[in-house]
């Protein structure tokens, strides 16, 4: 890439054209059959390299919160396909319904994860893993049960996020395996701050990257990635009911070993919606860009954690290449 382009990489609210990404290529697996069949569809592309003791990392939800992956979707996927398989989550940084373990359990229960067993991570204690190559971070704390586990599917809803611009793989794992007080601490907040949540933008973007960098790194090979793209709301699921009205069509379903590969194809399937005029995708578009929420994305490339380019395949059409418009040729208008 040239100068310009660098620079440009590093600034959070504007996109790299897919052409000027440098790097390998990835594979992405993609079907617009949202439904349970299409996620076990799409799980069994990367399920061969989920072995031994098998985490799912999920956000299972503020209480009826009503955009998040469907209980029923991954009870099917769990009792098929990984039957020994356990959810996991960590306590929140906020006060609320999931910020200790017992109002955790509470919550957890009451939004339907009660078909296979839930481990809340920092349950118990703190443990800390290697940031190689980090510029904000050389270790980051994770709950200790983590390290009970094997390989780890990253089951993600993919939507926006009110402080990340959106919520894919890498927000999924860089906020949701911190643990609740120090982890998520150090990546949210200045040292001494009574603000919470004052770290933002590009240092919001890195510190989370560098944390999902600790726990791929752990995992290495045992860690793969599923984006669902349904009722995409600006907001993150931990608004809960009061997450804003989701506008942004429904697409798909996205699989790959790839993180930075399959963030990178959501995003640029939410880019292509306005691209093709299919739709006005303004409100997720601003939100990302907004929040600097695409340094995600360059910074992950930069860190080694994956390519920023890819090959999307077709599961609906015998794994064809397709382009991004393709793939969402097929969206209407959201209609709640």
């Amino acid at each position: 890439m040239t100068e310009a382009n660098l620079q440009t990489a590093t600034n959070g609210s504007v996109r790299v054209p897919f052409d000027q990404r440098d790097g390998a290529t990835s594979d992405v697996f993609f079907t617009r059959d949202l439904s349970p069949e299409g996620l076990r569809r799409a799980v069994a592309k990367v399920a061969p390299q989920l072995t031994g003791k098998i985490a799912i990392k999920l956000h299972t939800g503020e209480k009826d919160g009503p955009n998040i992956i469907p209980f029923n979707w991954v009870k099917d996927l769990v009792s098929e396909d990984l039957p020994d398989a356990t959810i996991v989550e960590t306590n929140t940084y906020y006060e609320g319904d999931r910020y200790t373990t017992e109002q955790h359990r509470e919550t957890i229960a009451h939004n339907g994860w009660t078909f296979c067993p839930v481990d809340i991570l920092d349950e118990e204690d703190v443990a800390t893993l290697p940031v190689a190559g980090g510029k904000w971070f050389s270790e980051m704390h994770v709950g200790t049960h983590m390290l009970n586990y094997d390989s780890m599917l990253t089951l993600t809803h993919f939507k926006g996020h009110t402080m990340g611009g959106f919520g894919g793989s890498n927000k999924n794992l860089g906020i949701g395996c911190a643990d609740g007080r120090i982890g998520k601490g150090e990546i949210h907040t200045v040292p001494g701050s009574d603000n919470l949540w004052s770290i933002a933008e590009e240092e919001l973007m890195e510190r989370m990257t560098e944390s999902t960098k600790a726990t791929i790194d752990f995992f290495g090979d045992g860690i793969v990635y599923v984006n669902v793209m349904r009722n995409m709301s600006v907001s993150c699921d931990c608004e809960g009911t009061g997450a804003m009205p989701v506008v942004t069509p429904n697409v798909g379903i996205l699989a790959s070993t790839d993180i930075c590969a399959i963030d990178s194809a959501c995003v640029d399937l939410v880019y292509a919606m306005t691209e093709a005029g299919l739709c006005d995708n303004h409100d997720l578009v601003e939100r990302i860009e907004t929040r600097h929420g695409l340094r995600q994305l360059s910074y992950m490339h930069e860190l080694g954690m994956g390519n920023w380019k890819y090959r999307l395949l077709d599961l609906d059409n015998g794994e064809a290449e397709i382009a991004q418009a393709e793939a969402v040729a097929h969206v209407k208008p959201f209609e709640g």
